[in-house]
């Protein structure tokens, strides 16, 4: 439908419209057709590597207020670090800008290497914002309680602290935390049943897919079902207990990016399914959720293609963004026979 430079998320707005960024710091308005707006007054991010303009979600209020959100990895004199801001989308005949953007959160402390995270979703009743904050590329601040790095943030949609998160009595990074052990998670999606669930790549082996429950530690870096880039071994997860292990898991790696559950017509057979993009797979992946709380790699399609997002459309077709320079924006139906 149209190509990008180095796109990183998609979203669709209520009436069928696709926000896109790309990862060096813009960001389009996009039609059905593949017309792209540019929108203006994005923000400056610090872009190398995998940083630099992240996620885009559109609120829960969106029909009132025409509120979205973006994360990206914002210079600074202390260091980079991952923000979270809100804006009103304001559309105008052939322009489209952010205006009044705000940012809500920041990662504390600055600093990190890659692996943001970012990834933005909303609960079910619209009234929580859950943000993904990968490790970046600092194992060591994963378990610090006092550090944003590899954690999942609960917060309201103002970027205050809820009052019923579980260590909220804590105050700072451990009363926003919902979960920790991550290490670069760029899935997170709620399912039907109102269950989240999360992707993360491991290093050597051992990418995740989690279960996500209130005040669990997820492990990483004191386990992993792969081994350092070095070779050297990483304790399994079965080793410790206590601490929540995959409820499912690849090696050789598919490296998991971008996350949807699929609830449309058009494939009615992959309904409660999630649609997973794969880099190092060059694909998309389905997988599939059973009754007794099984979880299973159900398909997999080669595109021949880093496929960087993944997004249901409101007329049930699947879209899918490519990770290059240029990245295709894909919109996949069902064949015809």
């Amino acid at each position: 439908m149209a190509d990008f430079d180095t796109p990183w998320a998609i979203a669709f707005l209520p009436d069928g419209r696709l926000l896109v960024t790309e990862k060096p710091g813009r960001m389009f308005l996009v039609s059905q057709s593949g017309r792209k707006t540019p929108i203006t007054n994005v923000p400056d991010v610090a872009a190398s590597g995998q940083n630099g303009l992240l996620d885009v979600a559109v609120s829960p209020t969106y029909r009132s207020d025409r509120r979205i959100y973006i994360s990206y990895v914002e210079p600074g004199d202390g260091g980079s670090g991952l923000a979270l801001a809100e804006a009103t989308l304001a559309v105008s005949g052939p322009q489209a800008s952010l205006q009044n953007l705000n940012v809500i959160w920041r990662q504390t402390p600055k600093g990190g290497r890659g692996q943001p995270g970012g990834i933005i979703a909303f609960d079910p009743a619209g009234r929580h914002l859950f943000l993904t904050s990968g490790d970046g590329m600092i194992p060591s601040g994963v378990q610090d309680q006092n550090q944003t790095l590899g954690k999942v943030l609960r917060l309201n949609l103002d970027g205050s602290t809820p009052d019923d998160n579980p260590q909220v009595e804590d105050g700072g990074v451990p009363a926003q935390t919902w979960t920790m052990g991550h290490r670069n998670p760029y899935g997170l999606a709620f399912a039907p049943d109102g269950k989240l669930w999360l992707h993360e790549m491991g290093p050597r082996g051992g990418d995740e897919v989690n279960l996500i429950e209130p005040g669990r530690n997820y492990g990483w870096p004191l386990v992993s079902n792969g081994d350092n880039y070095s070779g050297t071994p990483i304790p399994r997860h079965s080793t410790r207990p206590e601490l929540a292990p995959p409820a499912l898991y690849w090696n050789p790696v598919i490296a998991p990016a971008g996350m949807a559950f699929y609830n449309g017509q058009m494939f009615p057979e992959w309904r409660g399914s999630a649609l997973i993009g794969g880099l190092v797979a060059t694909g998309l992946v389905r997988i599939s959720f059973a009754a007794n709380g099984a979880v299973d790699e159900a398909d997999r399609w080669d595109m021949q293609a880093r496929i960087r997002d993944v997004a249901e459309a409101p007329d049930g077709a699947v879209w899918v963004i490519e990770d290059d320079n240029p990245g295709r924006l894909l919109r996949l139906t069902p064949s015809r026979q």
